[in-house]
């Protein structure tokens, strides 16, 4: 048997897709949930191999739910969602369903994993969180990922508006997300945050910081032809010399 998810917070659409697995006894559903926060729970309890999951939900949305897990299961998107991701669903997830869809393309999209699936060697919940992860760098630039953060902290999920971060800084596989209230941790790379943040407000100044630059107070010279750039909280972060460079053009130095 294989574990399933369903993550809508439609009811009907939720009805319809039971109603339409049950062709495919092989496929066990663990649980239906009706928003981000109950997905992302029974994901870490149940280890789907797939999940069908809407993008367009309250709290969180499906993309930010899947950021914050570590190995993301394989994933068939059940959405009205039609914009942006269009060619990232096509390059990285099994599949995707517009509503409303009908019988014959939902059994189309199942027996796409269920094919997937016998040819994959390894786990498919590996194979289904590389797909996934790629998928995530793809959608990075929609205009809901650009306006805030999602991270979890002590068990609980957090919500970053990006003026309230000061800096960023690389940290091994994650990035440390620096604001006024703390340090928080997520598992992207500094590339993708220079990807989706406002190259207005937001410079790389080193290839291990990213400055919110509405914070800076003052840049001073360091040693050689590096600086550094002190922030309003008294906080000095490196300033490379192409980091520099960038700084002055934003700044209009």
């Amino acid at each position: 048997m294989i574990p399933i998810l369903l993550i809508d917070d439609e009811p009907l659409a939720r009805s319809i897709l039971k109603e339409y697995l049950e062709e495919f006894p092989q496929l066990q559903l663990m649980e239906e949930c009706n928003d981000g926060f109950e997905g992302l729970k029974a994901i870490m309890q149940y280890r789907p191999q797939l999940i069908f999951l809407d993008v367009q939900m309250p709290k969180i949305n499906g993309f930010e739910m899947l950021e914050l897990i570590e190995e993301p299961p394989a994933v068939i998107f059940v959405t009205a969602f039609d914009e942006y991701a269009i060619k990232a669903f096509e390059a990285h997830a099994v599949d995707y369903l517009l509503k409303p869809f009908s019988r014959e393309r939902f059994n189309k999209a199942v027996q796409k994993f269920l094919d997937k699936s016998k040819e994959t060697s390894g786990p498919l919940f590996t194979e289904g969180s590389s797909s996934t992860s790629a998928l995530l760098e793809n959608t990075a630039a929609s205009p809901q990922q650009r306006h805030r953060v999602v991270v979890k902290n002590a068990g609980k999920i957090k919500i970053i508006l990006v003026e309230d971060i000061h800096f960023l800084e690389a940290a091994d596989d994650y990035v440390k997300i620096n604001t006024r209230e703390g340090v928080y941790l997520k598992n992207r790379t500094m590339a993708h945050f220079e990807g989706i943040l406002d190259p207005q407000h937001f410079v790389r100044t080193h290839r291990s910081f990213i400055i919110n630059v509405r914070h800076i107070t003052r840049i001073e010279p360091y040693e050689k032809e590096s600086h550094l750039a002190v922030l309003k909280d008294g906080k000095q972060i490196p300033v490379s010399r192409s980091g520099y460079g960038r700084l002055k053009e934003v700044l209009g130095l």
